[in-house]
């Protein structure tokens, strides 16, 4: 392909995880397999919400949200990766390289926002559970979550509009298994330096502001159970953050231990990436369903109310 910009370059070639030849098809039933636990698992908890009442509370409000996000966010590059393992073609349409990348970096941030959410939702009803109704208002909620939805699309359009205003080189190969925004910021020949300084800002503040609310939040429970130490308070505080704070350490857990002992930078960004799209997001209805009595309750009971309509 000739040198040019963006309007000659016509398509990128993915080339995928690196995988032996010899075990596409193990790994292509592998991650068919994990996408479709992480659809189907994320779709369950989103119906049990819906259908029990006694999960219409903030915090499954706010689990709903999540687990939509987490069908949304391996939808947006696992499908394409299979097809491209499955048919051996690795193209991908300029055009839909950009929608993969603002679409990534939509249902990234809003991960990260719909976490920091709960998190706050967990220390009003640790710290203030006498006021926690008052506080956590139904429209509190609703514009909690729309402000996530809000500020995760609109951040993610400077970042796509100014790629797509950079020319590219006769290489359109990426070394990835989808459009990341390194990876094409590599093979640009143009002058990028105001995108790297518009993702170093703006991706810093995306994450700098939902850490500093989910640590500020643990910091607050913690003090307060430590202020008067018991097993009823730290069963009652477990009960409540348990799932909540093992999402989030894997969630961040595993970008700083992949980025802290990985010894290559590709594969840190192509396991980061796994992690990111594939693993938590499966990994997400299975620790809320399992440490989760509410959950339990309504899964039995729509098996029970399954197997009556059958029965019937």
């Amino acid at each position: 392909m000739r040198p040019g910009n963006q309007s000659s370059m016509s398509e990128f070639l993915l080339l995928g995880l690196p995988i032996p030849p010899g075990q596409q098809g193990l790994f292509f039933a592998l991650f068919l397999g994990m996408y479709l636990t992480t659809v189907l698992g994320n779709l369950l908890i989103i119906l049990l919400i819906r259908l029990d009442s006694r999960l219409h509370t903030p915090m499954y409000f706010f689990l709903s949200h999540l687990a939509f996000s987490d069908i949304c966010l391996p939808s947006v590059t696992v499908p394409k990766m299979l097809m491209n393992m499955h048919t051996w073609q690795q193209s991908i349409p300029y055009v839909g390289c950009i929608f993969q990348l603002y679409f990534l970096l939509v249902f990234g941030g809003l991960d990260n926002f719909l976490l920091a959410v709960m998190a706050y939702d967990r220390y009003v009803a640790i710290c203030h559970p006498l006021h926690y109704t008052t506080i956590m208002r139904e429209e509190l909620c609703a514009l909690l979550v729309a402000g996530s939805w809000i500020i995760s699309c609109a951040s993610a359009i400077l970042p796509t509009l100014l790629l797509v205003q950079l020319s590219f080189c006769a290489n359109n190969v990426i070394t990835h298994f989808f459009c990341d925004i390194s990876m094409l910021l590599k093979l640009s020949c143009s002058d990028n330096s105001l995108n790297k300084m518009v993702i170093f800002t703006e991706g810093g503040m995306l994450l700098f502001l939902p850490l500093t609310v989910i640590f500020g939040s643990y910091i607050h429970i913690g003090s307060i159970i430590l202020k008067a130490p018991s097993t009823k308070r730290l069963l009652k505080a477990f009960s409540t953050c348990g799932s909540h704070l093992l999402v989030v350490s894997l969630y961040y857990g595993t970008l700083v231990g992949v980025y802290l002992f990985s010894s290559s930078w590709d594969s840190k960004d192509i396991i980061a990436s796994v992690m990111y799209t594939v693993v938590t997001p499966m990994l997400n209805p299975f620790i809320y369903s399992l440490s989760n009595r509410d959950i339990k309750q309504a899964l039995e009971c729509l098996s029970i109310g399954l197997k009556k309509l059958i029965c019937q």
